[in-house]
């Protein structure tokens, strides 16, 4: 096939146009490697050379019993199959670079090596509850010794004795005591007189009621001092050092830190939760040991980078995967869609007269129909599949297409070429077929790229919305419904998000570089 010269000249200067060029290359290299996905990220061996066989388990099902005497009838797992001392011995296999599968659920035991355990020291706050009276004495008082040093004769004696009292907690005290209003949790710090040491004020919630109170119920919290207090530390199996701060660990006392680890190493052993007083610079110090258990999803670990999801697959390769399918279903939907589209509009814009009259309005009967029902409806028939998907978007995305083929039509079938080959005799099929069609592919080029987005686009709103690909398909919309319901597991978010982002910006960049290079008015001056 020969090159117009001018559509030459377009191609050389959407080549000079490093960004778009470079999206084409990247995208297509993308695409190259969801197609060839099962060479590249696969829990099956790509040829396995057994008792003097050759065995393709990639691309063809064997059975256990092929390779164990008295196996099932099932698929065997070739990690666990591995395993076995004579099929070890026996065999010779090629494995993929990743050895991880989209459909594969990860055993919990594999990411036990991978587990850690937090632990939590802060220190034992002490705690008093006293009752107070109208006139702020104090009938009742259980640990006021904490705070106020050699106090046990606390009778007759009122809180502002030991605490100064703001002017604003005063008031909420008596209005606690009318019991007129429904008055909200109350904290507030206060500074201790002469040697009593501050407290934090803690006021519950109160009722109205049908009677004012005689006395009021109040705990005071030891405030936090110590630069120990509330530290959060994570290990790792085999580790003397924390994950995360670990200047705070390091600056314990040298016996505290081993009792930590010895405590740390026991947890790992009993995997239950468990927690211990410790005492450090004069002081108790409560330390809390949680031991991580495994559940999906699971965060990114050796082996499997990008995470796993809630069923235990691995996201690196169901993001690989689903690559496939939404490029694949992009690709297939713009070319059926512009093929319809450019038939309808070629036979409209050429003809004209009443055919273009009636195929308007059938066109935009067809386009008021409501697509989203029309899936529900046919997915609910026929189930839903890829090959569904496409027929269902390909009748509704033609018609932005038609419009523009019959607009270039209606331009291009008067102009002096068309009038000459009427006059050489020639067919008015070959003439729009041959003459007119060659000459109005500028809006298929151009609008390609930004359809395919749109294309990718609608698949993983449809599958994040439960109507696309039926599970367990690959896809990226089924990540992020993932996300949504599992808002923790922030790789289910981030990874999924940016290979759609990517794409999709890679689509954009090509489509603007395509636009640049098949635009006639390349240059244009505001004057």
């Amino acid at each position: 096939m020969r090159l117009n010269p001018i559509t030459r000249k377009r191609l050389q200067r959407f080549r000079k146009m490093r960004r778009a060029w470079f999206s084409l290359c990247l995208l297509t290299f993308i695409y190259a490697c969801s197609l060839i996905a099962e060479l590249l990220c696969n829990s099956k061996p790509l040829l396995l050379y057994f008792q003097g066989k050759l065995y393709f388990p990639t691309a063809k099902f064997y059975a256990e019993k092929e390779f164990i005497p008295g196996g099932r009838e099932t698929a065997p797992d070739y990690g666990k199959l591995c395993q076995n001392e004579n099929f070890r011995q026996q065999a010779r296999i090629l494995w993929a670079p990743i050895k991880n599968d989209p459909l594969r659920s990860i055993q919990p035991a594999e990411l036990e090596p991978y587990l850690r355990l937090n632990c939590r020291l802060e220190p034992k706050l002490k705690i008093a509850g006293l009752s107070i009276n109208r006139e702020l004495e104090l009938t009742r008082a259980l640990g006021l010794e904490h705070f106020a040093a050699d106090e046990s004769n606390w009778r007759g004696k009122k809180l502002d004795d030991y605490w100064h009292l703001p002017t604003s907690l005063l008031e909420n005290i008596e209005a606690r005591f009318q019991a007129k209003d429904e008055l909200p949790r109350l904290e507030l710090n206060l500074k201790g007189k002469g040697q009593i040491a501050g407290a934090r004020l803690v006021l519950l919630p109160s009722k109205p009621g049908t009677q004012e109170r005689r006395s009021l119920r109040l705990t005071l919290h030891e405030q936090q001092k110590s630069k120990h207090a509330g530290i959060n530390w994570s290990f790792e199996i085999d580790k003397s050092l924390p994950r995360n701060q670990r200047r705070e660990f390091q600056a314990l006392p040298e016996e505290l830190q081993k009792h930590i680890l010895a405590l740390v190493e026991e947890g790992f052993k009993s995997k239950e939760p468990s927690s211990e007083t410790l005492p450090l610079n004069n002081a108790e110090f409560n330390l809390q040991i949680s031991p991580e258990q495994v559940r999906f999803p699971f965060r990114p670990v050796p082996g499997h980078r990008l995470g796993l999801d809630d069923a235990g697959r691995d996201v690196f390769a169901r993001i690989l995967y689903g690559l496939r399918s939404s490029l694949s279903f992009g690709l297939i939907l713009v070319f059926c869609a512009m093929t319809l589209g450019t038939v309808a509009g070629m036979i409209q814009g050429y003809l004209g007269g009443w055919v273009d009259v009636t195929g308007q309005r059938l066109t935009e009967i067809w386009s008021a129909l409501p697509f989203l029902y029309v899936m529900i409806l046919m997915g609910s028939i026929y189930g839903t599949g890829f090959g569904l998907l496409i027929f269902c978007y390909a009748i509704f995305n033609w018609i932005g297409i038609s419009r523009y083929m019959r607009a270039e039509m209606l331009r291009l079938r008067s102009l002096p070429f068309v009038e000459a080959a009427k006059c050489l005799g020639l067919p008015g099929w070959k003439i729009a077929c041959r003459h007119i069609l060659p000459n109005s592919l500028v809006p298929l080029i151009t609008f390609f790229p930004f359809s395919l987005v749109g294309a990718i686009a609608s698949l993983a709103a449809l599958d994040y919305l439960g109507f696309g690909l039926p599970p367990p398909t690959p896809s990226l919309g089924q990540l992020l419904q993932q996300a949504q319901s599992q808002r923790w597991a922030w790789w289910l978010t981030l990874y999924p998000s940016l290979a759609l982002f990517t794409i999709m910006l890679l689509g954009v960049f090509i489509g603007e570089g395509l636009r640049n290079a098949f635009d006639p008015r390349r240059q244009s001056r505001l004057q």
